[in-house]
């Protein structure tokens, strides 16, 4: 494995450059089905929505994004509040048709954290987090943690404290590295983003967790890179750059940039897929997110190393 070195950097910032401008300019691809099938549910679209905002917040967090980023990602989430959510009121529809339902809470923290508000989905968060079934309400580990995440950060306590949703995670487990697949990947993935704030604290992360990831974070981005599974390879250089000591896996970002469409569309496995485009937006969106959250996090972190160096 080869740290990546000043001309990776730019292709890593250009990887996030790519992946904004596509965001943007399919940007109604970020919509709600207000008639959808009740198989589905409503609220599945909501998704979309909030990580949209996560990643926005975590660009003007780093502020390594050049000014026309900077500006994209304000239009997207101007866009995604006022035209999607409708100023927050889809997502109080949304709590009233499922009101134990932790989606629109969860899609609405990293907005308000951003200055935007709806009060009166903050009076029914408030009142639901009284009920004991909000508490019990039943969700995988990881998601309980991350539950617990929003809540501390919206200013409530914590359903379950941290060290104990920990605890009951996949990592928080330690268990036979070996046995990863894709759907533990993504729990490691999340439980990291978590207990980080999507890479905001480094800190969070406990010093033998960080340890056994740095241990083996160098074959599952191998892993992943050889598989094509660009979604999870993206989200794996994220946590990369949520370690205390970031590697900048070289060859993985060329992976990530060498998979990245003209247009700055990254597709999830293998080649960009054909079709309506709908669905291709409903399966390009993520790992496109993740290739623009990837790169601001390891743009941040490479630009620290080279300051380090040049001080040094």
């Amino acid at each position: 494995m080869t740290p990546a070195t000043a001309a990776d950097t730019r292709l890593v910032h250009t990887v996030g450059v790519g992946a904004l401008e596509w965001l943007y300019e399919h940007r109604d691809g970020f919509r709600l089905e207000q008639d959808a099938d009740p198989e589905t549910g409503f609220l599945e679209r909501f998704k979309p929505v909030g990580e949209l905002a996560v990643i926005c917040k975590v660009l003007f967090r780093e502020g390594v994004a050049g000014s026309r980023q900077a500006d994209l990602a304000r239009k997207l989430l101007d866009h995604a509040w006022r035209d999607v959510l409708d100023g927050g009121r889809m997502l109080v529809r949304g709590q009233r048709g499922e009101p134990m339902s932790p989606i629109p809470f969860e899609v609405y923290v990293p907005f308000r954290e951003l200055g935007y508000s709806q009060p009166e989905l903050e009076d029914a968060i408030r009142l639901n987090h009284r009920l004991a079934s909000w508490a019990g309400l039943e969700v995988v580990p990881v998601r309980r943690l991350g539950l617990g995440a929003f809540e501390r950060r919206f200013g409530l306590p914590p359903s379950l404290p941290e060290d104990e949703a920990f605890s009951r995670t996949w990592l928080g487990r330690a268990p036979e590295p070996w046995t990863v697949d894709a759907r533990i990947g993504y729990d490691i993935t999340h439980t990291v983003f978590h207990l980080t704030d999507w890479g905001e604290n480094r800190g969070g992360l406990p010093s033998p967790v960080a340890d056994h990831l740095a241990l083996w974070l160098p074959v599952w981005l191998d892993d992943w890179l050889d598989l094509k599974r660009w979604d999870l390879l993206g989200e794996l250089l994220v946590v990369d750059a949520c370690l205390p000591r970031p590697t900048l896996d070289a060859a993985a970002w060329e992976g990530l940039a060498g998979a990245q469409q003209p247009d700055g569309a990254m597709p999830a496995l293998g080649p960009m897929p054909d079709g309506d485009p709908e669905d291709v937006f409903d399966v390009v969106y993520h790992p496109t997110l993740v290739a623009a959250f990837a790169s601001v996090l390891a743009t941040s972190r490479a630009l620290e190393r080279l300051s380090a160096e040049a001080s040094g």
